[in-house]
């Protein structure tokens, strides 16, 4: 399909007022034996997050330690298991039957359509086609070109969040045996502000909680997050809490039908749509206001004199500077940055003041803005004011999106690896890992474009979709002299290729992987840093599949040969032995193999286990941040990228987001009817947008329908990867380097009306 066929079928109907349901389930199983069969429908979803089976790939949600459901999973789940299940391949002959210019023409969506990848397949420098080629002359390929680099540091090793522990593992191991350090990973894209904020004031770059903690809170707050799309079974652990007395303050620019009511399609009651309403107070605050809110209601409790004062002179250090920071705000000032009214602060601030027991969640909606460490660092400040870090029921709680994004972080996939961690890997291996710096997302991007970099590999993800400046991402891709894509499904990295393109196709999450002859399984941290197994039981889709440690140890071998006698082949014939390797590595991970193959562990973390906080203060900082009042030029809005409903980042299952309304459909811009009046357009125009970053740089993306929706005046959103192009690579987050894709200032240019 192509976009204007797309845009010929979108239509839109009123957004709903509640998640989930027997709506949810009669499309999850549609769906899925539309893709798999009812055979294969049966074996996955019955075994998707049971511990004898696999892990869902769709998001980092902890599974319950205990007893599990025996559907443990949620629509979206679903969504993504028939995603990677679906009985559609693309092997030689599709290959054969498009060129490249072809593919480069079509959607997204159409794109990941087409199935699961099943050969080896190669572009020849100038060819047209991508071709079949050989796993053995695939390996050489790349190890030709790697070699023949001047310098290592002209190759990136770019890791998806979908990637094993296994695989991370020995991937960081490849590059820095290599021998550089430029491992940049979709963190980079998402929530590297969190890492940053948390590393400084707690000592620790993780959440703070466990599944637990959520059900015994008495106050969750949720702010920038939708989980009613992006993290499903939140909504589960939302309405325990509640069912025990919590209450739920929400804080978004749109108003989430996750949010506002859940129906538990795993409870009669839900499926009867008598489900359990979820947020007391919704705060319908402006895009990029959370700092200022926060430091209001800082200013607010320490009025109520609620802090824990104990707490506070025991194992933090800042907290007069930042109580004298915030002894007198700008009340004027903070209505206009949050569009909130001062009665409203109040009231979440009394909320506040009265629970015993608060969790603090976020997501990219506080991550993926200029001060977003700053905002997050805000959080921080105020947990510690009310002692709410190492206590049951509170605590803080990042949702990650990508099912083992945090995982590959513990394994050093990272661009800025701490000095202990190289000296394990050099005691451990023998030689002496790189320890310059290497790039992350947006570096790597540059290098390429500028033509400091030559070879781009990619463990798994859809980078050019991912990133932000779409256009300029593809140009720098297409200056690589070779892009080596371990994919399962074909996307836009694949069309938007180096010279010399490599796809080589991996096993999924549901598949039986019987690499080395034997039965493998591998293992994922969640987002509570909870370390389990996770085993496939579906046949591969196709002979030629190869696991992605596999892959990696065969490239490595390919590139290495006999240096530092690693021993590549063990590692791919017998995971053990990776385990046991990261068991000696990776801090926290001691006698990690058998801890696996006992039922898993949790990672420790010290301020959530014993209020001790590994900063170089040897406790948690309060810091203070100046308050910021982001301004808009006249005539323009300021635009937030997110997910539909039928989405899982740059995956696009469908066409819907019934949840708002959408269907048949992306290419739209949620507008207030404020904005639609004040600024002379209609609901339902066409207009192109034009970003805005600094006199010298625009960026457009054409032919977007404006919907009416209940948003904040001068804010609007839109669906990403469309609007990743209005995203400038200069954009980004202050200290963590984040592409700023909730706050692009932009400008409409009108066509004709529909």
């Amino acid at each position: 399909m192509r976009q204007e066929d797309e845009d010929a079928r979108l239509h839109v109907g009123p957004p709903a007022d509640r998640a989930a349901g027997l709506k949810a389930v009669r499309l999850s199983l549609t769906n899925a034996v539309q893709e798999m069969g009812l055979r294969k429908t049966v074996r996955n979803l019955r075994t998707l997050n049971q511990h004898d089976g696999f892990d869902c790939m769709s998001c980092a949600w902890p599974d319950p330690q205990g007893h599990r459901h025996a559907a443990e999973f949620c629509e979206n789940g679903a969504k993504a298991v028939s995603w990677e299940g679906t009985r559609d391949t693309a092997g030689p002959e599709f290959f054969a039957a498009h060129p490249i210019a072809d593919l480069a023409g079509r959607t997204d969506h159409w794109l990941e359509k087409q199935g699961r990848l099943t050969h080896p397949m190669v572009r020849r420098d100038g060819g047209t086609h991508y071709e079949p080629i050989s796993w053995s002359d695939a390996f050489e390929l790349i190890g030709a070109h790697l070699n023949a680099l001047g310098s290592p540091d002209e190759a990136a090793f770019y890791t998806s969040g979908r990637a094993s522990n296994e695989a991370a593992f020995a991937y960081q191991l490849f590059s820095r045996a290599f021998g550089t350090n430029n491992l940049p990973d979709c963190s980079n894209m998402c929530h590297e502000s969190t890492g940053s904020a948390l590393m400084r004031t707690i000592g620790v770059g993780k959440g703070s909680v466990t599944l637990e903690d959520l059900h015994q809170a008495d106050l969750i707050v949720v702010s920038g997050q939708n989980p009613g799309t992006n993290h499903p079974r939140m909504l589960t652990a939302l309405e325990i809490a509640k069912r025990d007395g919590a209450k739920i303050l929400a804080i978004n620019p749109l108003p989430e039908a996750g949010l506002l009511r859940f129906d538990n399609p795993q409870k009669p009651r839900g499926l009867a749509g008598q489900g359990t309403a979820l947020a007391d107070k919704f705060l319908k605050i402006r895009s990029n206001g959370d700092l200022a809110l926060w430091q209001a209601i800082g200013h607010l409790l320490l009025k109520k004199n609620v802090a824990d004062t104990d707490f506070i002179e025991s194992s933090t250090v800042g907290f007069e500077a930042w109580a004298a920071h915030l002894k007198d705000v700008d009340q004027e000032k903070i209505e206009a940055a949050t569009g909130l009214t001062w009665a409203e602060i109040e009231e979440a601030a009394d909320m506040l003041a009265g629970a015993k027991r608060i969790v603090h969640c976020w997501a990219m909606g506080i991550t993926q803005h200029r001060n977003a460490v700053a905002t997050i660092r805000e959080f921080v400040n105020v947990a510690l004011l009310q002692g709410m870090i190492g206590k049951p029921g509170a605590g803080l709680c990042p949702v990650r999106g990508h099912s083992n994004v945090q995982g590959d972080r513990s394994m050093g996939i990272w661009e800025r690896p701490p000095a202990a961690f190289l000296d394990r890997i050099r005691d451990e291996f023998g030689f002496e890992p790189p320890r310059e710096h290497g790039h992350d997302a947006v570096d790597t991007v540059k290098a390429f474009r500028d033509g400091r970099a030559k070879v781009f590999v990619a463990l798994g993800g859809n980078f050019v979709g991912a990133m932000s400046d779409t256009d300029v991402t593809s140009a720098a891709m297409r200056n690589a002299t070779l892009t080596v894509q371990i994919s399962t499904k074909l996307n836009r990295s694949h069309v938007e290729a180096g010279h010399t393109a490599l796809i080589l196709p991996t096993l999924g999450r549901t598949e039986k992987d019987l690499t080395g002859g034997r039965e493998q399984r591998i293992t994922v941290e969640d987002s509570m840093s909870a370390v389990h197994a996770s085993r496939g039981r579906s046949e591969p889709a196709g002979p030629l599949l190869r696991s992605e440690v596999d892959i990696i140890c065969r490239m490595a071998a390919a590139t290495l040969g006999e240096r530092h006698a690693i021993p590549w082949g063990d590692f791919a014939d017998d995971y053990e032995q990776i385990r046991e390797r990261i068991g000696r590595v990776v801090p926290g991970c001691d006698d990690y193999a058998a801890k696996i193959r006992n039922g898993g562990f949790t990672m420790p973390h010290p301020p959530r286990d014993a209020r001790k906080f590994p900063t170089p203060e040897g406790k948690a900082v309060f810091t203070v941040s100046p308050l910021e009042v982001m301004t808009v030029p006249p005539g323009r809005l300021v635009l937030q990228t997110l997910r539909s409903h039928d989405q899982f980042n740059t995956t696009i299952y469908g066409l819907d987001d019934r949840y708002r309304g959408i269907y048949a459909g992306r290419r739209v811009v949620f507008i207030s009817r404020a904005d639609l009046d004040e600024l002379g357009f209609e609901n339902g125009q066409i207009v192109d947008l034009v970003s805005e970053f600094s006199d010298a740089i625009e960026r457009r993306a054409n032919h977007f329908r404006l919907v009416e929706y209940d948003t904040p005046k001068g804010c609007v959103a839109a669906y990403y990867p469309e609007t990743n192009p209005l995203v400038p690579l200069e954009s980004q987050a202050e200290e963590s380097g984040t592409p700023t894709s909730k706050w692009v200032i932009i400008r409409l240019i009108p066509m004709d009306s529909v």
